[in-house]
């Protein structure tokens, strides 16, 4: 039996070693051993267990001489010793001794002269699926010569931690070690660990040796032009949505690169949230949910298999990870030129700011660093109003350097090539949450739309002397009375607090983050 190399992990006496099964025999594998089940439409629907979302507090980086330096330690980048992690990847191996192995060698990085070569190594069929169709797929001449890869990722969520002996905090644990180029995943099921430990590892080899700004963003282009747009966000903002746009071909959903030709994904698929997905809203995610697609969490019916996409008892996070050229107008190879215009997306729940915003290069720079969003009332126990939420760069779990390197480079880009850049509010207007209502979808994209083709630039524009951004005054195809979010209030006094009230925290976070950035930079933002 070929073992490709497993025993020098430690991994020995595998019963089976499966490597780069077409999806169809990675489904067949899942359902034989009783992974999941499959929807109506053919897709492989898995349930996670205690983990349906992403385990921040169980994630460390390997403390080594070669990149001690190098890391941003903190609440993000937690060290562990090296012989805790050698310890624990030691018994995962050992535990996944006498098993079926699952393994997938692929590459992350469309562009060839920055392609990275990772090797996952599954427990799970299922999870060897959506890194299968998350990652770039090789081709059967670059398996043949695929040779060693410049990282490896095991995911083991069968393997629990104990804390008190592996010195970790949970039965779970996501652990980096940049120098032994290796990833160990222990005790969680959620897919989404897989493909951000990739990232983790992309945001720090890509700056270091490439010279690439690594971004937390989707992209898409016009067909005809080729004319590139990059949308960053966090969770809910919509940023896998608004990219995946009809009239544009998609580049990526999530992680791209910037070098000096112009933007590459990072990936070959797209992972999307599916809570509330609507079929007119978001047809092409709706239609990717099919054979070859995993999908996280979703209650199906037992008899119809039709998923329930509106319920979210299992959690909110519900998922689906699926293919790029899933996507009917999806770009491949996921490359594209500098981009032309840059869009920072953001959910506001206080329902102050406005619903498109123009960014000079220093309010570029401010918001790229600050990265808000809001949490809503009722979503965590203990949150009864809207919160901030601030996440350096829009990613800040997956960014192990000094947010200032990121920063710097998107400036030098910024200023090389005039990209203009805009902050879009998808939250709420005419209120906070609770007493307003969410901004139309129809009216995003028409002021996207707005911003991508030039017509954003033709209107009359008016300065927010709270907020300290250009506000246009008219947008094609949106009304008029909602380009300003003040006039959408009935109670004008309450807007003014509540403004004031954002503003503020906005000052706080960015003073208490970054008391050293450069004054231009501090003075563009919020005037709280």
């Amino acid at each position: 039996m070929e073992t490709y190399g497993l025993e020098k992990l430690g991994i020995l006496n595998p019963t089976a070693v499966w490597r780069n099964l077409s999806p169809a025999a990675l489904v067949e594998a899942a359902l034989r051993r009783g992974e999941g089940q499959l929807s109506d439409k053919g897709a492989l629907v898995v349930t996670t267990g205690k983990y349906t979302g992403r385990s921040p507090e169980d994630k460390f980086v390997v403390d080594t001489p070669g990149i001690h330096d190098d890391i941003k330690w903190g609440k993000i980048n937690v060290p562990i010793e090296k012989a805790k992690f050698d310890a624990i990847k030691e018994k995962l191996c050992a535990y996944l001794q006498n098993r079926e192995v699952f393994i997938f060698d692929g590459f992350a990085g469309a562009d060839p002269a920055y392609t990275k070569k990772f090797r996952i190594i599954n427990e799970l069929a299922s999870e060897n699926l959506f890194i299968h169709q998350l990652l770039i797929r090789p081709t059967a001449d670059q398996l043949a010569s695929y040779g060693e890869a410049d990282f490896t990722i095991i995911a083991a969520p069968g393997f629990k931690c104990i804390p008190e002996v592996d010195g970790v905090h949970s039965e779970a644990a996501i652990m980096i070690d940049y120098e032994a180029k290796l990833v160990v995943i222990a005790g969680s099921q959620y897919a989404g660990e897989i493909k951000k430990s990739v990232f983790s590892v992309m945001n720090y080899l890509m700056p270091k040796e490439s010279n690439v700004l690594p971004m937390h963003c989707s992209a898409n282009m016009d067909p005809q032009t080729g004319e590139t747009a990059v949308f960053f966000g966090l969770s809910g903002t919509g940023k896998t949505t608004l990219s995946a746009d009809p009239n544009r071909k998609l580049i990526g959903d999530d992680e791209h690169g910037w070098s000096e030709h112009g933007i590459f994904n990072f990936e070959g698929g797209c992972y999307a949230k599916t809570i509330n997905l609507d079929p007119e809203g978001e047809p092409e995610i709706y239609n990717a949910i099919k054979f070859g697609s995993l999908v996280e969490n979703v209650i199906i019916d037992p008899v119809t298999r039709v998923p329930d996409f509106f319920d979210g008892s299992l959690t909110e996070n519900t998922r689906v990870g699926y293919p790029v050229d899933f996507i009917s107008n999806a770009a491949i190879p996921g490359v594209g030129d500098i981009p032309k215009v840059m869009i920072f997306l953001t959910a506001d729940a206080f329902g102050v700011l406005p619903p498109i915003s123009r960014l000079d290069e220093n309010a570029a720079m401010y918001h790229f660093v600050t990265g808000f969003t809001s949490k809503l009332a009722g979503t965590e126990r203990g949150v009864t109003e809207p919160q901030p939420t601030f996440s350096t760069c829009f990613g800040a779990p997956f960014m192990p350097l000094d947010p200032a390197v990121y920063a710097e480079m998107l400036g030098e880009r910024l200023k090389k090539y005039n990209t203009k850049v805009y902050l879009v509010n998808t939250g709420w207007s005419g209120g906070p949450y609770g007493v307003g209502s969410r901004m139309k979808l129809k009216y995003t994209r028409a002021m996207i739309t707005a911003a991508l083709n030039g017509e954003l630039e033709k209107a009359a524009y008016q300065h927010d002397d709270v907020f300290n951004v250009d506000v246009p005054q008219s947008c094609p195809d949106v009304p008029d009375e909602i380009m300003n979010p003040r006039d959408t209030w009935q109670d004008k006094a309450a807007y003014d607090e509540s403004a004031k009230k954002l503003a503020k925290m906005f000052a706080d976070n960015f003073s208490s983050k970054y008391p050293n950035m450069p004054k231009n930079i501090t003075d563009a933002g919020p005037r709280g």
